[in-house]
């Protein structure tokens, strides 16, 4: 089963502020959370705050650096020897980013392990930190993932929407940053209609510009809709939260400020995968789907 074997690749979970639940209240934070070793598979996270997120991935502070190697630290702690994987494109950018810096400063390392002895951690070593999109291609496979499909897409043309963060500066082994084709790839090995020529696929949505400068963020979502409807696209499928988020919430104003019309579904690229292999509609979420992808409705409901 593929499942078992991600659980079994996997690992520590970096789960982002964007596809986690809320901390229950009354649940231990900080360094009381890292000695009391709530949740230890799984590292905390908020915008803004741990390992980052969105708006503070490309210039992170010494703070937020500190903040990633608690998570790190975390990782070592009860999951030594695992990879650190993450399901929020910003937060796996945020927590590669300050790796780097940890150990390639020193001054920086002591001051954050400073810090870590508070709540009896340490960071001693590198360990690997991967979005989820690299253990399904990198560690499972195409061929793998393939396997397991009940219900093939047959007949949706999906434009594969990458976006900045998943891209550079990391991004996947071995693809170009111009024109990455891994998410075309799994497109096409869950029985879609890919499209290769897709423009847009690494452009930024905007995201985090969603609340301080909005009409600039939905100016640039309006250009990759558009672009997804000139190659005749059914629907968007992402592999960042926030930018399924950003480009699926805002339809409604892009169209009364620009005069469009649109209505294109934009799914997360595990909706994609829980349909082909035979889930529910319900089970695939796409119950919460702002603007119905009625394409995988049909197929979920065979």
């Amino acid at each position: 089963m593929i499942c078992k074997r991600i659980r079994d690749a996997v690992k520590s979970f970096v789960v982002g502020s964007c596809v986690a639940r809320a901390r229950p209240v009354g649940a231990p934070r900080g360094a009381a959370a890292a000695r009391s070793g709530t949740n230890p598979g799984v590292a905390s996270c908020r915008h803004g705050a741990s390992p980052g997120g969105e708006g503070s991935t490309r210039r992170v502070s010494r703070a937020l650096t500190r903040h990633s190697g608690r998570n790190l630290a975390l990782s070592e702690q009860h999951n030594p020897g695992q990879d650190v994987v993450a399901t929020c494109a910003a937060c796996w950018l945020s927590t590669r980013e300050a790796q780097e810096r940890l150990h390639e400063d020193q001054s920086l390392l002591a001051e954050a392990n400073t810090a870590l002895a508070e709540a009896g951690l340490k960071l001693t070593k590198e360990m690997p930190i991967k979005h989820m999109a690299e253990v399904l291609i990198e560690d499972i496979g195409y061929a793998e993932l393939g396997s397991k499909v009940k219900r093939p897409l047959e007949g949706i043309k999906i434009a594969g929407y990458v976006g900045c963060q998943t891209n550079r500066p990391f991004g996947i082994a071995g693809e170009s940053f111009e024109n990455p084709k891994y998410l075309d790839q799994l497109v096409e090995t869950l029985g879609g209609d890919s499209i290769p020529d897709y423009e847009k696929k690494v452009q930024c949505c905007g995201g985090a510009l969603t609340f301080s400068e909005p009409e600039k963020s939905q100016e640039m979502v309006k250009g990759l809709i558009e672009a997804a409807y000139d190659h005749g696209a059914d629907l968007i499928v992402t592999p960042c939260p926030v930018c399924q988020m950003n480009v699926e919430v805002y339809q409604d104003q892009i169209n009364q400020t620009y005069g469009t019309q649109f209505k294109m579904p934009v799914v997360y690229y595990s909706t994609l995968m829980a349909v082909a292999y035979g889930r529910s509609a319900k089970d695939a979420a796409l119950n919460g789907q702002v603007i119905p992808a009625k394409r995988l409705e049909a197929i979920a409901g065979k």
